[in-house]
């Protein structure tokens, strides 16, 4: 959401207050993207990689870097690259939603991201941004603490990323126009993966096995990436616990649990100290989905190998234990994992939660219908289409880009800072759904004076079915203050909040059938936006097809920069 632009005097002042950008180094890496033929689950297909990896190539940084990112677009098809939960502090133009602050790479151009990494550490990662290209475009973005500057936790033995994921046997840019044009909810994925392989749960992947090799009475940190698109996924290792110490990049109070459910976007780091005597040579690990949807979805589970004697070849999981997973709709087991989040809220990791709140914001959010048009057959409810909104809105793709309109205050005929801060139609949101549920169009934003601080409450409804939806703020991290099930309560609820040391994120869940609230300050200039992930795919459709740019001069920042004039 829009945000007032700054001076070069608080240029200067957030340089101040970040000493750590002075002792960074600058690292570069080159993105050269194109197809490459993959193998997985008895067929052949061509999907976009970066470097010809599936997954995407480790991005390594320290806390204060620079990191220079050059890509080229060998594709047919264009490509941004977006870097899920970096602060992008007053660099929104490297932030990569294709559209909204870019226009993306066309085939056969490059572009260079150039951004630093500013009072953050842990793990992150980075994907594409437009339409369905991050089912195969991702890879992880790993930050160290800045030179001497120890974990608040003993320090591993050794440090592993493990991306979880989804394959489809069909073309995904296929199956997200083809759910695009009907209204249907998309085509679920055929299976799920560890670090781009399946495991032998499904056809012709035995030897597609991811295997994590320990060594015995050690301990490992697992850099949990949950990349899929749709997908909340449960995840657990047989007989071994997991200490969780960390989210979305910031440190969290540890907790110790058997299985953990980690949402679409969201990172996790967790210790795995392995058995000195060890029962078995090898363990099973396993990830299996969490859902409340009304349609289908991949009621799969993927398994991959935890091997303690790593001299030996790897072990198959064929026979292995699975580890004991909820089931597909516990929400009960997912409320209870997530009430153990809490900051640190220690005098090196303070907890800055706002005390005060300028604005209050109520967003719902879920899924309505669009009326067919005339000339086809709609899939979706009742012979309509699916459409998911915010308070009703759904977003349409302006004339003109966003940040252009922004930087050179031309709003009229692009977009209008009168998003609805409330329900515009009040309802029993996860009750009964009203008999109208056709969404409204526009291309609308919230406008925030900088340094206004933020409550805002997520109500998830029930209007096509009430299921878990997860959010993603970009530029910014939130700390989740409260949450709950049912409808928000705004006389009693509040009572409840964590002011002390609540949970930081850039990505939460909206729990099934209920609300989750939270804070944060608007100090970061901009015209950054929020959205719904991918399991609400019909809001993409403002991020398709392809557009003309050009260069311009950014008003606050004085460098030029390329933004998208939709055709």
């Amino acid at each position: 959401h829009a945000a007032a632009s700054a001076c070069p005097l608080l240029a200067f002042a957030v340089l101040l207050a970040l000493p750590g950008l002075a002792a960074g180094v600058t690292r570069r890496y080159t993105f050269n993207v194109g197809m490459t033929s993959v193998t997985r689950l008895c067929g052949t297909k061509s999907i976009p990689t970066v470097n010809g990896q599936f997954p995407g190539p480790r991005l390594d940084a320290r806390e204060g870097d620079r990191l220079v990112v050059t890509v080229h677009n060998h594709m047919s098809r264009n490509v941004s690259f977006h870097w899920h939960g970096l602060r992008q502090l007053r660099n929104g133009w490297a932030d990569g939603p294709a559209y909204i602050t870019q226009c993306p790479v066309q085939p056969g151009q490059s572009y260079v991201y150039d951004f630093t990494v500013a009072g953050q550490r842990g793990t992150l990662w980075w994907h594409a941004h437009l339409s369905w290209l991050r089912v195969h475009l991702y890879g992880p973005l790993l930050i160290l603490p800045g030179l001497g500057v120890p974990y608040p936790f003993a320090a591993p033995y050794k440090e592993v990323p493990i991306m979880f994921g989804e394959w489809f046997k069909a073309d995904t840019e296929s199956v997200i126009s083809q759910a695009l044009q009907t209204g249907a909810g998309p085509n679920v994925s055929d299976a799920y993966t560890f670090n781009g392989l399946p495991g032998p749960t499904y056809n012709c992947s035995s030897k597609d096995t991811y295997t994590l090799k320990v060594q015995p009475g050690r301990m490992y940190m697992l850099r949990l990436i949950n990349s899929a698109l749709n997908d909340e996924l449960f995840f657990g290792i047989a007989n071994h616990t997991l200490t969780v110490v960390e989210a979305d990049a910031n440190y969290v109070k540890p907790f110790t649990v058997s299985t953990l459910v980690i949402s679409p976007g969201q990172t996790m780091n967790v210790l795995l100290t392995t058995s000195a005597n060890p029962s078995s040579q090898a363990f099973a690990m396993a990830i299996a989905p969490y859902t409340n949807t009304q349609g289908t979805f991949d009621n799969t589970t993927a398994a991959a190998v935890l091997q303690y004697d790593a001299t030996t070849a790897p072990s198959s999981a064929q026979n292995l234990p699975l580890p004991a997973l909820p089931r597909y709709n516990d929400t009960n087991a997912v409320a209870r994992f997530t009430s153990n989040f809490r900051s640190l809220a220690s005098a090196q990791y303070p907890a800055r939660v706002p005390r005060a709140v300028d604005r209050h914001v109520l967003f719902t959010v879920g899924l309505g219908t669009d009326p067919c048009p005339s000339n086809q057959t709609c899939q979706g409810p009742n012979g309509t289409k699916f459409a998911a909104s915010i308070n009703n809105n759904s977003f349409v793709r302006p004339r003109s880009a966003l940040l252009e309109a922004h930087y050179q205050r031309r709003y009229a005929g692009v977009l209008m800072a009168n998003f609805p801060t409330t329900p515009p139609h009040p309802f029993n949101y996860t009750g009964t759904p009203p008999n109208n549920t056709f969404v409204a169009h526009g291309t609308r934003v919230v406008p925030l004076k900088f340094n206004t601080s933020v409550e805002l409450v997520m109500q998830g409804t029930a209007i096509q079915g009430a299921e878990s939806h997860p959010l993603h703020m970009h530029g910014f991290n939130f700390f989740v203050v409260g949450q709950g099930f049912g409808n928000y309560d705004p006389i009693n609820d509040p009572a409840k909040y964590n002011l002390v040391d609540p949970v930081e994120r850039n990505t939460v869940s909206v729990p099934t059938a209920g609300w989750v609230a939270v804070r944060f300050l608007a100090d970061n200039p901009g015209n950054l936006y929020r959205h719904l992930l991918a399991c609400l795919t019909c809001m993409y459709s403002c991020l398709l097809g392809s557009g003309q740019c050009r260069l311009i001069r950014c008003a606050s920042c004085g460098r030029c920069v390329a933004y998208a004039l939709p055709l």
